[in-house]
Parts: structure tokens; sequence; C-alpha cells
């Protein structure tokens, strides 16, 4: 790449994100025009390209450009006479670019119209109402856990390979249409990350490659806890940036399938969050609530604890504190701490369904 075109690429880096900016003050349009718009070609075409490769190809795209970046550092920077105008040129062309990237292929999505203003809910709930939804929420798994396991002292084993998840989902996001309509997931890309054992010690349970618009679940988490990743990542492929609404999306996806082990995956998921929130305003109700669960359900809760546990690291904490720097930095204000507006919606969107 010539000097001179590296220059006007650095030079359109801030532009860009002056109009990002601007962008986000009109979620309607980017609503519109992008998240149902021109994302819904991209992403279903990048899902076709890369879908029906049987490994991830991002995961070998990021560990290439690790190698790159490395190279790049040795050869470049640790020099005894760095070149740094050239340096600075090729590390701004290559952030415009990948700016440029990022947004066009999926990151448009993080300013897109809220999702309780998409299903037409309230974004604010009170204590009482937090506390019928989880007593709805505990009646319904405790039922599931009954009719899975007749013994309520064991946990639920999800009896599918994580590739039958997978296959699962298709027809779980199907029966999710009458809700959201707009919601069309096929062709599927989603597959056993290469990077699994990283992104364990890192504290992640899967991503999406927002280049290829791959769905990436982690390999190694438990299977009961499958169900709900894969349709995180997969809300995430069809344009539902925020790690709030995914996590919303993929309960709503898992309770409303027909698959009973889907179902007790996706209600307990929902009702954790329910109880960490009520938690954090009265732990005395709290605990009185997670009494009433069978104690397979809390064992459970207990095995994906002691998973993420024994995984444990010094670093753990600076990926995760990245990543929640990655999230305020996209239209996410309260980074990883997002229970607040989950609950608001599973309260609000579950109050008279359940």
């Amino acid at each position: 790449m010539q000097s001179k075109t590296k220059l006007y690429l650095t030079i359109l880096l801030p532009v860009q994100m002056i109009i990002i900016k601007i962008l986000s003050f009109f979620p309607e349009f980017v609503d519109q025009f992008y998240s149902n718009g021109l994302f819904v070609y991209t992403s279903k075409a990048l899902r076709y390209a890369f879908g029906w490769i049987p490994f991830s190809f991002g995961d070998i795209g990021y560990s290439i450009l690790i190698v790159l970046l490395i190279r790049f550092l040795f050869k470049k920077v640790f020099r005894k006479k760095a070149q740094w105008k050239n340096i600075v040129l090729d590390i701004g062309a290559t952030l415009s670019i990948v700016y440029a990237a990022f947004h066009l292929l999926w990151g448009m999505n993080y300013y897109r119209l809220p999702m309780h203003e998409i299903l037409k809910i309230e974004d604010q709930y009170s204590e009482a109402e937090l506390l019928m939804v989880s007593e709805k929420l505990i009646e319904k798994a405790n039922i599931l856990h009954t009719n899975l396991e007749t013994d309520d002292s064991l946990a639920i084993v999800m009896p599918y390979s994580k590739d039958e998840i997978f296959e699962k989902t298709i027809p779980a996001y199907k029966q999710l249409n009458h809700i959201l309509p707009t919601i069309n997931y096929y062709p599927k890309s989603i597959k056993k990350s290469l990077l699994s054992i990283p992104l364990t010690y890192m504290g992640f349970s899967g991503y999406l490659n927002p280049i290829t618009n791959e769905a990436q679940v982690n390999g190694l988490i438990i299977n009961y806890k499958a169900p709900t990743t894969s349709c995180h990542e997969e809300a995430h492929q069809l344009g539902f940036a925020k790690e709030n609404e995914a996590n919303f999306i993929a309960a709503l996806t898992t309770m409303n399938y027909d698959d009973p082990y889907f179902k007790y995956s996706g209600t307990t998921f929902a009702l954790k969050f329910c109880l960490n929130d009520l938690y954090l305003r009265d732990e005395q109700k709290a605990f009185c609530l997670i009494e009433k669960l069978r104690p397979g359900i809390r064992k459970n809760y207990q095995e994906v604890n002691e998973f993420w546990m024994s995984y444990q690291n010094p670093l753990e904490p600076i990926f995760k504190s990245t990543y929640d720097t990655y999230l305020k930095a996209n239209n996410q204000p309260k980074g990883m701490e997002t229970y607040s507006y989950v609950v608001a919606l599973l309260v609000n969107y579950y109050k008279d369904k359940l």
C-alpha cells in the first residue's frame, strides 16, 4: 500500500467516527435502513459464504492476524531505528479499514432501536413485579425439572451434543417468528470455536465474528448452558448487538421452543438474571426464593459456577475489563453490568404471560 493511500485512509478514520456518532442519534433510521435493510442481506450472504465450512474460518483469520501483528511489531516497531511516520500510517490505515468493515458488516446494530421499543413494552419495573415474575419462573423451572428428572436432588443433564443443539436452534428461532416477525435465522453459521481453551481462560462462553458473521460457541462449556449460549450468539448474528438484548432473545427463543431441555435451559437462564437482580435489592428475599427451587436446579447453577472457577486465572479480569471498555465504547454505557435492562425486558414481557 502506497504512503499516500495510507495517509488518506488514516485521515478517513476520524471522519468515519464522526459519521457514526451522528448516525447514533437516529436509531429509527439505523433500525429501518441498516438493521432491517442492508444488514439483512450482508449477514445472510456471509452466513452462506462461511456457514457451510465445518470449522471456524474466523478463528483461523484471528490467529493469522495475531501472527501478522507479532511480525509487524518485531519487524517495524521493535527496531533501533524505527520509522515512526510509516508505523503510524500503517496503524492508522489498518484501523480505518477495520473500523469501516466492522460497522458496515455488523457494528451499526449497536445504534438501532432498543428492544423495549421494538416490542412496545416498558423499560422500568418495580420490585413487586420482579418478585412476581421470579416466583412464576421458579414454578415453571420446578415443573420442567420434575418432568425431566424425578429425583429432585439431581441436576439435569443435557442429552444432546453441541452440534445437535446447534441444529435445534434453527426450529427454535422459527417458533419465535410470531413474536419478532423480522427474525429469520437461515442459513445457520454456528460452530464450536477453535479457540475454546483461551476463550475459557478469558471467561467467555462464545462470541460473534463480526467480519465473517460466524457464531462461535466455546466447545468446553457445560452442555446445559449450550442452548442459551448458542441462541445468544445467533441473536448477535441477526443484528441484536447489545449483550443485554441478546441475553433476552436467548431466553425468549429457548423458553418458546417445544423441546423441554431447551425450555429448562432458557427458564433457569432467565431466572438467574432475576434472582441476581433481586439479590442486589434485597438479599433476604432472594435467598427465600432460592430455597423454593428444587435442589437439582441449584445443582445445575453450582456446576456452571464450579466450571468457571476451575479456569480462573490472574489474566481473566484484564480480559473482562477490556471487553467492558469495548462495550461502553459501543453504546452500552453500563458495560458488562447489564442485569437491570435484561431483567426489565424479562419482567415487562413475561409479567402477563407466565
